[in-house]
């Protein structure tokens, strides 16, 4: 258990550096830039949920950092695990909107939501003021189901000090279908645009297999680079949140967690958060040439 704990600790923190510095990295471009790419906002969304995320696993994995925070632990408790259900709610829209975006981009004049392009950085900003108002009223429950540990029989430990308490199964019933729908719908969307996706690579591979056997050097565009990306971010994505799911559905069933399963759950849960700013800064070209300018600069003032 406690090398399991080390290498969360490790995740956390390879995770929380990367999305730190593809935040500020994005905070640079959109204030530089007079026309920022849509992408480049949502990227900068995302980075700062996955931060927020992986500080607040962090805190609620540390008994210590846990225990210095002023406050009561019943506050700690109710504030830290609502925040995290709602940075995991903001997580799968925002990706699930990276994906959606990025198909609106690609999408040649004729498709039906290339009429978006033109107020594609206002509609973003509606679709984030939306998804925040309902993630943080979806999660709601939280809040009143959440406990300081104790030793009640009826409580499910989610932490060392936080517990959640049972709740009339109805009102529980109801917020777990809420909570269902609203995931079910973000990772079919996420799916449908994979798929046009998929189908647009094709497209393109073929238009480069037919420029190659005219003689004509094919070039990576960057649409097709940034089209990639994303689909390995979504695919990735789909794949954690079902096995996370997997967990959160059997340990709700039998209302217990164990420890080791509370380990497994939380590494595999931010794992996302962790991987996916790595995939965004290596597949970003003006990162990756700033990141080979200092590592020269810094190679030949040592010689």
């Amino acid at each position: 258990m406690l090398s399991l704990k080390h290498v969360y600790f490790f995740e956390a923190g390879i995770g929380i550096l990367a999305n730190t510095f593809l935040l500020v990295f994005h905070i640079f471009t959109i204030h530089q830039m007079h026309r920022p790419r849509p992408t480049d906002m949502i990227t900068c969304q995302l980075a700062f949920v996955h931060m927020v995320m992986l500080l607040i696993a962090l805190y609620i994995s540390s008994a210590d950092m846990f225990k210095s925070l002023g406050f009561p632990n019943e506050l700690k408790c109710k504030v830290m695990l609502y925040v995290s259900r709602v940075s995991r709610g903001l997580s799968i829209s925002i990706t699930c909107l990276l994906s959606i975006v990025q198909v609106i981009t690609i999408s040649p004049s004729s498709f039906y939501l290339s009429r978006f392009k033109q107020k594609l950085t206002k509609h973003i900003a509606i679709a984030f003021f939306c998804i925040c108002c309902f993630s943080l009223c979806s999660n709601s429950n939280m809040i009143i189901n959440t406990v300081a540990h104790s030793n009640r029989t009826n409580l499910l430990n989610v932490s060392k000090y936080c517990s959640l308490s049972s709740i009339n199964s109805i009102v529980r019933a109801l917020y777990r279908m809420i909570n269902l729908s609203q995931n079910i719908f973000f990772v079919g969307m996420m799916l449908l645009s994979s798929m046009y996706m998929v189908i647009f690579l094709c497209s393109h591979q073929r238009k480069s297999e037919y420029l190659h056997s005219m003689s004509i050097s094919p070039r990576t565009s960057p649409a097709k680079r940034a089209t990639c990306t994303v689909l390995v971010l979504v695919s990735f994505f789909v794949i954690m949140y079902c096995v996370d799911s997997i967990i959160s559905f059997f340990s709700a069933v039998l209302w217990k967690y164990e420890p080791v399963v509370l380990g497994v759950q939380t590494l595999v849960g931010n794992m996302d958060a962790t991987v996916s700013p790595l995939v965004l800064i290596s597949s970003d070209k003006r990162i990756v040439d700033i990141l080979k300018k200092v590592i020269f600069a810094n190679f030949f003032k040592s010689q």
